[in-house]
């Protein structure tokens, strides 16, 4: 196995959102390239991340392949790459070499793990709202909500969406409407987690825009992709319940 990136910064600050929500995860590689699925320790979240064979300028697969990596010790490496810096990834017996060429030439074996897990796919949603929209404003939206509560509530109608957050005292309200963004949905309403949010919303300096798909308590789904990354989360709804 070879996997050669020319430009691995992107793949690096990926690893890096990931590894927020999760501490380890099994890498699958085959011929139609790299791709990540795995759940958080607490089963509120999911991540799916695809890097498919274009994205490298090299790859070399006789077998498919399922690496158990440590997300900190993958981390704690690809932030020593720089800009211009070339990853090479080979796999020998039971860890796999990184190679990082720039001014000098790194190589980094890390040990790779037996993680105990099942096979996972995100599971198939059906969502009444679907918005599409800039990265930048949603992430600000997000933080703003964070001022003044620990969840926030995506509410939609065929010709706005909004995003709103209600502490024990303060609140807060983003609007947008169907001239800003595009918005294909009918009335819902679902509360969610600011923490996972914020986590998540750090993707979108990957990307100009992201899709959002929702429906009344029910699991979001965030999509960020450019022509050589698929990254989604789909995260659990907070229901509360009456006493």
């Amino acid at each position: 196995m070879l996997l050669k990136l020319d430009n691995p910064k992107i793949f690096s600050e990926i690893i890096g959102i990931i590894s927020e929500l999760v501490l380890e995860v099994r890498i699958k590689v085959n011929k139609e390239g790299m791709s990540i699925i795995a759940i958080d320790p607490a089963n509120v979240a999911m991540i799916s991340f695809k890097l498919p064979a274009s994205a490298f300028s090299q790859i070399e697969i006789e077998n498919p392949e399922v690496l158990g990596v440590s997300l900190d010790s993958l981390k704690a490496v690809l932030r020593r790459i720089k800009i211009g810096s070339v990853l090479t990834i080979t796999k020998q017996e039971n860890e796999i070499k990184l190679q990082i060429q720039d001014k000098i030439t790194k190589e980094f074996n890390l040990a790779l793990i037996d993680i105990e897990s099942e096979e996972k796919e995100i599971p198939s949603l059906e969502f009444t709202a679907k918005i599409e929209m800039a990265g930048s404003d949603f992430a600000e939206a997000i933080e703003d909500c964070s001022v003044v509560a620990d969840s926030c509530s995506f509410i939609s109608a065929p010709d706005r969406f909004m995003i709103q957050a209600k502490g024990s005292l303060n609140s807060f309200k983003s609007e947008f409407s169907s001239d800003e963004l595009n918005i294909q949905a009918e009335d819902a309403n679902s509360k969610y987690s600011l923490e996972y949010l914020q986590k998540m919303i750090k993707a979108t300096k990957l990307t100009e825009k992201l899709t959002i798909n929702f429906s009344t308590n029910y699991p979001l789904r965030l999509d960020f992709q450019t022509p050589f990354i698929e990254l989604s989360f789909v995260l659990a709804p907070r229901v509360e319940t009456e006493d």
